[in-house]
């Protein structure tokens, strides 16, 4: 059981890690008229779809779903902030911060 869900954690990360570069990509696609960011934003959303797809192998929809789109939203808007010249506002880290909130009350509820 143990194994399985290290397993189903890796799948659940390399879900999270492909969707951040295909978000990231889509932005340096500029509306898909720059082609090497437009094939990394198709191939990074299957690799993504595919590594979610393997976890809800063992964990709940609500539970996998609520973890890779909190995780990425929380790193999205950092790497926005730190490589994309995005700004920061006190309301942009309270959203982060309500969004974390959500993905941890729910995991607390038992969702999983």
């Amino acid at each position: 059981m143990l194994a399985r869900m290290v397993v189903a954690w890796g799948w659940l990360l390399g879900a999270i890690a492909t969707e951040i570069v295909a978000t990231t990509s889509l932005k340096l696609s500029e509306g898909f008229t720059r082609p090497v960011p437009s094939i990394v934003v198709v191939v990074g959303y299957v690799a993504a779809f595919a590594c979610l797809s393997q976890a809800l192998r063992t964990f709940e929809v609500g539970t996998a779903y609520a973890l890779w789109s909190g995780i990425g939203t929380a790193a999205v808007v950092l790497v926005g902030v730190l490589f994309l010249g995005e700004g920061i506002s006190p309301a942009k880290v309270g959203g982060v911060v309500l969004v974390i909130a959500g993905v941890v009350l729910l995991n607390l509820s038992g969702a999983h």
